[in-house]
């Protein structure tokens, strides 16, 4: 399952940094949406108040664009 190269350490980070903005905000969503999850409480912290639904979009958006960063920074490594 895993390639022969190993991945660079700020390639590791950026996907782990992705994994929480993007679970932490979609759960902030739903938690928004539906009150009933709240997987990543600590996320929100990280929302200031009476904008949480878009502080969690951005985190979603955030999160993806770190991941295509990170994944990015290892394709540059192998090429």
């Amino acid at each position: 399952m895993t390639s022969g190269t190993p991945k660079s350490p700020l390639a590791a980070l950026a996907s782990l940094v992705c994994f929480v903005l993007v679970v932490g905000g979609a759960s902030g969503l739903l938690h928004e949406w539906f009150g009933w999850i709240h997987f990543m409480g600590f996320v929100r912290f990280l929302v200031p108040g009476g904008y949480e639904i878009y502080s969690y979009v951005i985190m979603v958006v955030l999160g993806l664009a770190v991941g295509a960063a990170g994944d990015a920074v290892t394709r540059r490594g192998r090429g």
